[in-house]
């Protein structure tokens, strides 16, 4: 799943100015983040090949898990767990809702397309905002937004393989990842700013691993086979977990708007370790698809 989505809505009156000591530390922050990010995605497509019977979703729920203990323990050792749970307004559900089934969605595409290519197209969820934000907040886009969502839009089409079913699929469900992130992250903004970053991630792994319970009741669930999956489960959740972290103060520390331009650098560095550590090398379409992509993805948050 994007890494914006915990965040509260770019402020359009930000301005992407470096002056200011908390915006260099802010841009530090994300940068740690994006290559958390880009290592957990790693992780996950290596599970893939040393335990290819494991299911995406027993890889997205102990990612979860992980994340869930590192909030609450602290939390409940301080006797601060009840204010985790924040005001339970409805919104806050809903985020649950949408982004763990698009964490599930974006675990399922990685072994299918890689980590490289899944992330590019998770990373629409940033167009998904500015598409649907007229719909939702009632904020309106100008000419230059809408020429750079359609741009983006032509970005991803360029990504899909419709020659290739088990391709296409992987694509299929990395695109309503994002699609499902942008709703996740557009409840946040309606909830507005009455409740922490740490109840908004509380509910996405509440909300989260009670999906993943219906899922296992329903299909089954399968535990790793070897030490190397367990570890490798091990370091998705430590890295998705300490992101989380690092987004978050990156968001308290600088503008959002330029925060979320850094946020591309994710789906870059997963893509350098597709090619890198795979050898899965994306055609000339596909690598020119994700710099439409990275081009107006970039450009958006300062258009609005």
């Amino acid at each position: 799943m994007p890494a914006n989505a915990d965040q509260p809505q770019p402020d359009p009156a930000a301005k992407p100015t470096l002056a200011p000591t908390s915006n260099r530390f802010g841009l530090v922050y994300m940068l740690f983040a994006c290559l958390l990010f880009s290592l957990m995605n790693a992780s996950a497509y290596a599970i893939s090949l040393f335990d290819a019977a494991l299911p995406s979703s027993m890889v997205s729920g102990i990612r979860i898990l992980t994340n869930l203990l590192i909030l609450t323990v602290p939390a409940l050792l301080g006797g601060k767990l009840i204010g985790l749970f924040g005001d339970c307004r409805v919104s806050l559900w809903l985020r649950g809702l949408f982004g763990s089934t698009a964490l599930m969605l974006s675990f399922a595409a990685i072994p299918r397309i890689g980590p490289g290519e899944s992330a590019f197209l998770t990373a629409s969820s940033g167009v998904f905002v500015m598409l649907l934000g007229p719909l939702v907040l009632g904020q309106k886009n100008s000419l230059l937004v809408w020429l750079a969502i359609l741009g983006s839009f032509g970005g991803v089409s360029l990504l899909f393989d419709t020659h290739n079913s088990h391709n296409l699929l992987g694509q299929v469900m990395a695109l309503s990842a994002g699609l499902l992130s942008a709703l996740a992250y557009l409840m946040v903004a309606r909830a507005g700013r009455s409740n922490t970053p740490q109840t908004v991630i509380f509910y996405f792994c509440l909300v989260g691993l009670f999906v993943h319970a219906l899922y296992f009741s329903r299909f089954g669930y399968r535990m790793p086979g070897n030490p190397e999956s367990w570890g490798l489960l091990l370091l998705v959740g430590l890295f998705g977990s300490g992101a989380q972290h690092y987004m978050t103060r990156a968001y308290q520390s600088a503008p959002a708007a330029l925060v979320s331009s850094i946020g591309y650098l994710a789906p870059v560095l997963s893509l350098a370790w597709s090619i890198t550590l795979f050898d899965q090398i994306p055609g000339q379409t596909a690598l020119l698809g994700a710099a439409l992509i990275l081009l107006f993805g970039v450009l958006l948050p300062f258009l609005r």
